[in-house]
């Protein structure tokens, strides 16, 4: 099974996200943000369309408010961290129920641009949520319906394989206080995060979308990633904690 970036970012762009005019207006009470510049991809336009808000509390967040880990939320009888492992894994060997990753190779580590052997219960191999659920709930996710946060928390777009250790660096920072320390990501990373907050009506803080920004500009013509359009509602099967 071969891999690319691409494909782990999930890079198939869909017409109904283009977004044609560059034009960028400043956010009310951040005048230091950064505007696009001239020519700029998707993904510095998207940026400048994302709401600017400070973060709410972390107040009631749960881990369990956003569903089962790995629920099975597309109906292909695989969790979804074995989808992802097959998705972004080379050489995958699955167990006879043809779902179970038990072994393969992460080539190009995303975050690291190490390669790591995967192993399936000595696995150095976290499924990373690109926007961390917890940063999710101080930016929105705290007045979604239980479907909604269950999607976001499945939904291939925000998810990819990577080095476990790095992963848990990052917790649930955003991009104003951690990027992955492979650079030549860091510009799918952005977009992928920003993605991800435009697909959920997601905001971002004003030091967060400086820092995007930031990023962006050394790659201005980056296009937007949008997976495989999985819907932003869970079925009505799963269920979490309100």
């Amino acid at each position: 099974m071969s891999r690319s970036r691409t494909r782990a970012a999930a890079a198939a762009v869909l017409a109904a996200l283009l977004l044609t005019s560059c034009a960028v207006e400043e956010v009310a009470g951040s005048d230091d943000d950064a505007a696009a510049p001239a020519g700029s991809g998707q993904a510095m336009a998207a940026l400048d369309e994302l709401t600017v808000k400070g973060r709410a509390p972390k107040t009631g967040y749960d881990r369990k408010k956003f569903g089962s880990p790995w629920a099975d939320t597309d109906g292909n009888s695989c969790n979804t961290r074995d989808d992802i492992l097959q998705r972004d894994l080379d050489d995958v060997k699955l167990r006879d129920d043809d779902c179970t990753a038990d072994s393969g190779t992460l080539t190009d580590d995303p975050y690291t641009g190490t390669s790591i052997p995967y192993e399936k219960g000595r696995s150095k191999i976290d499924i990373e949520h690109i926007v961390a659920l917890g940063d999710a709930w101080q930016k929105g996710a705290h007045r979604w319906d239980p479907a909604k946060r269950i999607a976001l928390a499945n939904d291939p777009l925000n998810l990819l394989a990577v080095e476990a250790s790095a992963n848990r660096q990052k917790g649930d920072a955003d991009a104003a206080t951690w990027l992955p320390s492979n650079t030549s990501f860091r510009c799918e990373y952005i977009a992928l995060q920003i993605a991800v907050k435009q697909k959920y009506e997601l905001w971002v803080t004003a030091a967060e979308k400086r820092a995007m920004s930031r990023v962006l500009t050394t790659c201005p013509a980056q296009q937007l990633p949008t997976g495989d359009a999985a819907p932003t509602e869970a079925p009505p099967r799963f269920s979490a904690p309100k």
